[in-house]
C-alpha cells in the first residue's frame, strides 16, 4: 500500500518561499536557471523545482547546497535548517574538546596529482588546514569535491555533492566498496570514485546513475593515491 506524503510544514513552506525569492532575485546576475542550479546541485530540474516551489522540504544538505551556489547565509533562507545545522557543528566541537582534534591540508587536484609517499607538506602547499577528529597518516590531505559524479540520487546515502570536503590518506589499503581518489590517463586526471571489482577487473565508479557519468577500469594508466577516510562540508559555508 502506497504511503500519503506527509504534507510541509508552514515553517518550510515560508523558507521555500523566501528561497525562491532569493533565486529569482539572483539568478540573473549569477547568470542561472532552474536547469543550471540543478546541474550544480547534482540532481534533476524537477528536483530543484519540488524544493523551490515547496512541494518537497528542503533539508540541511540541499541549504548548504543552495546557501553556496547563491552567495547567502542559510539563515537568509531557513532560520531552522541554519539552527540546526549550528547545532550540529557545536555538537562537533564539543566532542573535539573531549577528543583530539587533527589538521590536514587542502590541496589542489594538481598537487593531489603529483603526490608521491617522499612528499612533505607545507604551510605554502596548502590552500587552508583544515581540522577533524579523524585521525589519519601524516601523508593525509583534504580535497574539494568538484564536479557531480558522486552526488546519489535525492535519498540515497552516502552523497558527497560538488563543494564537500573530503580527507584522503594516501597510507591505508583501498579495497572494493571503498571510496578513492585515483590519477587516471597516467596521472594526467585526478577523480573521485568508488572502487569496485567485477569480472575480476578494478573499477573505478560513480554513484550519479546519469549517463553523462561512466565507470573507468582501473588498467595500467590508473595510480591508486589513497583511500576517502572522511567526508564532510566546510565551516565557511554557513557563516
Amino acid at each position: 500500500m502506497r504511503m500519503k506524503k506527509k504534507p510541509l510544514t508552514a515553517e518550510q513552506l515560508a523558507d521555500a518561499n523566501r528561497l525562491k525569492a532569493i533565486f529569482e532575485s539572483k539568478k540573473k546576475a549569477l547568470g542561472l536557471s532552474q536547469e543550471t542550479l540543478a546541474e550544480q546541485m547534482g540532481m534533476g530540474q524537477s528536483g530543484v523545482a519540488q524544493l523551490l516551489n515547496g512541494i518537497n522540504a528542503i533539508n540541511a544538505t540541499h541549504a548548504a547546497q543552495f546557501a553556496k551556489i547563491l552567495g547567502v547565509k542559510v539563515d537568509d533562507f531557513s532560520p531552522s535548517l541554519a539552527d540546526e545545522i549550528s547545532a550540529m557543528f557545536e555538537a562537533i566541537a564539543n566532542g573535539r574538546n573531549q577528543s583530539s582534534v587533527y589538521e590536514y591540508p587542502l590541496l589542489t587536484e594538481v598537487q593531489a596529482g603529483s603526490f608521491c609517499p617522499v612528499n612533505s607538506y607545507t604551510e605554502r602547499d596548502a590552500k587552508e588546514w583544515v581540522s577533524t577528529t579523524v585521525k589519519a597518516s601524516d601523508s593525509a590531505f583534504w580535497l574539494e569535491v568538484s564536479g557531480h559524479s558522486m552526488t546519489a540520487p535525492p535519498g540515497v546515502r552516502p552523497s558527497f555533492p560538488e563543494g564537500m570536503l573530503i580527507l584522503i590518506d594516501p597510507e591505508q589499503d583501498v579495497e572494493p566498496g571503498d571510496f578513492c581518489v585515483a590519477g587516471i590517463f597516467n596521472d594526467s586526471e585526478v577523480t573521485f570514485k568508488k572502487f569496485v571489482r567485477e569480472d575480476g577487473k578494478p573499477w573505478l565508479e560513480p554513484l550519479n546513475p546519469s549517463p553523462r557519468y561512466q565507470a573507468i577500469e582501473c588498467n595500467e594508466n590508473c595510480r591508486i593515491i589513497g583511500k576517502v577516510v572522511k567526508a564532510q562540508w566546510p565551516e565557511t559555508i554557513f557563516e
